[in-house]
């Protein structure tokens, strides 16, 4: 095969590896109240269908990273996308509420293996100053998703019933796997992951801090600080004390030093936890507004919305030719201060309000996420080192993962502050702008535009 060939068939499983995992989650999102009422299950048993797959991808993409980083990325990925698919087909079928949670579980753990993959492949086929524009296209598939998502899963619930929805990725997700697996290296490198150590205790650590911090994240709106929230998060707090001391003494840490220890990697973790939660602790308020003091319905209230996905589509190619004449640096200060202006106007509007207005909000905090989403994976890709490539990108997917429920838990915690929804708007929305502020200033840590060199061509023409 011929590295144009296989390049090509990396993005492919890349992009449709992240597709699938985005419009599961939006298509169920659409599907819930139905397969709800079909199974006779209780809200909580509903929500936990979320919940149960939140956890496990969240607790294990680290660990499933070092998995890639040790036996192949591709054989990650392949093994993911084939359980995916799998524990989709189960979900169809299952005869009642528990079975469902249990599967989601499961589905859960193959996300959790093919997510760190689809970066992980890239890092490997791409050389690092190629990798901006494989990214972008990746991102714009998730903005698609995301947009496309709750249409599809409308259509195929009313239409089809819920159990539809998830046999919607099984057929592409075994045709994508077996695609990726066949596909060879044109010019093998050496063995993966030879040296690379699992750390059984790290990962038990890790895992324990990460779902003992998300299942605090999850339960906060809901139950408040009951006994149960201020336990998980006491214990994700302990679990994440002792990782630490565990990981500077052993020998072969799951979380290698030069990852950890790089302030660049560190802001650009930090830029997408806040951007993440900027957006969707936005979108969770600008939910309620939409139907609560404006009076829109579900449907209207998507649309009002929808600029957010798609000017997320069109952000993701424009940063990556932003990237690299700008810096990662510039690029994504100014997306973040884009994000960080549409939540600080969303929170100045009243009953007033009109569609433009709104979709002008919209069209902010998606072009702001959209350009941060691809400078700072780009950074976080490019930087690691090949035999870290599946660590970087579980981390960068926990980022990712955590950031949404961080984001929800503070709006949710904000506007219980105050019973007048309307006067809470406004505090609420000016905190996520602040969280927005500081990645910001987080994306001074990201390197510079690289300077122009007069006189001489670069290097890669001048090879030619």
């Amino acid at each position: 095969m011929s590295v144009l060939s296989y390049r090509r068939v990396t993005l492919a499983g890349s992009v449709v590896g992240a597709v699938l995992v985005a419009l599961d989650g939006t298509v169920l999102t659409v599907a819930r109240p139905a397969l709800q009422h079909d199974l006779d299950a209780s809200l909580a048993q509903a929500q936990w269908t979320s919940t149960g797959y939140l956890i496990a991808v969240a607790s294990l993409l680290v660990f499933a990273g070092r998995l890639g980083d040790r036996y192949g990325h591709r054989r990650l990925f392949a093994l993911g996308m084939l359980g995916f698919a799998a524990t989709s087909a189960g979900i169809g079928c299952a005869p009642d509420i528990g079975w469902v949670i249990a599967l989601r579980v499961v589905q859960g753990v193959s996300g959790a293996l093919l997510q760190p993959a689809t970066l992980g492949m890239l890092r490997a086929a791409y050389p690092p100053d190629r990798l901006g524009m494989p990214i972008a296209l990746r991102t714009s598939a998730i903005g698609v998703s995301a947009a496309a998502g709750p249409l599809i899963g409308g259509v195929l619930t009313a239409h089809f019933g819920w159990r539809s929805v998830f046999f919607l990725g099984v057929l592409p997700a075994v045709v994508i796997a077996l695609l990726v697996l066949r596909a060879r290296e044109p010019e093998p490198s050496a063995a993966p992951g030879a040296a690379v150590g699992l750390d059984p205790g790290g990962v038990l650590l890790l895992g324990t801090s990460l779902a003992c911090l998300v299942t605090a994240l999850v339960t906060l709106p809901d139950a408040g600080w009951s006994a149960g929230t201020v336990l998980a998060l006491g214990g994700a707090i302990v679990a994440g004390a002792a990782l630490v001391r565990h990981e500077r003494r052993t020998p072969s840490p799951l979380l290698p030093p030069p990852v950890v220890a790089s302030p660049v990697v560190v802001a650009a973790l930090g830029i997408l936890l806040a951007a993440s939660a900027a957006l969707f602790g936005t979108l969770f308020v600008a939910s309620y507004f939409l139907q609560d003091v404006l009076g829109l319905d579900a449907l209207d209230t998507a649309l009002c919305m929808l600029p957010a996905a798609l000017c997320m589509v069109l952000a993701a190619p424009l940063s990556a030719v932003l990237l690299r004449r700008l810096g990662a640096r510039t690029t994504t200060g100014a997306g973040m201060v884009l994000m960080a202006l549409g939540a600080f106007a969303f929170g100045r509007l009243d009953a007033a309000a009109t569609v433009l207005a709104v979709g002008a909000c919209a069209f902010a905090m998606g072009t702001g996420f959209g350009t941060v989403m691809v400078t700072a994976t780009e950074v976080l890709v490019r930087r690691a080192a090949a035999a870290d490539a599946g660590v970087t990108g579980g981390l960068q997917q926990t980022a990712m993962n955590v950031g949404p429920a961080l984001g929800v838990a503070l709006s949710t915690t904000l506007l219980a502050s105050d019973r007048d929804f309307t006067g809470a708007l406004g505090p609420t929305l000016t905190v996520l702008a602040l969280v927005a502020c500081a990645g910001a200033v987080a994306a001074r840590g990201l390197p510079r535009a690289p300077r122009k060199t007069v006189g001489h061509p670069p290097l890669e023409r001048a090879e030619r």
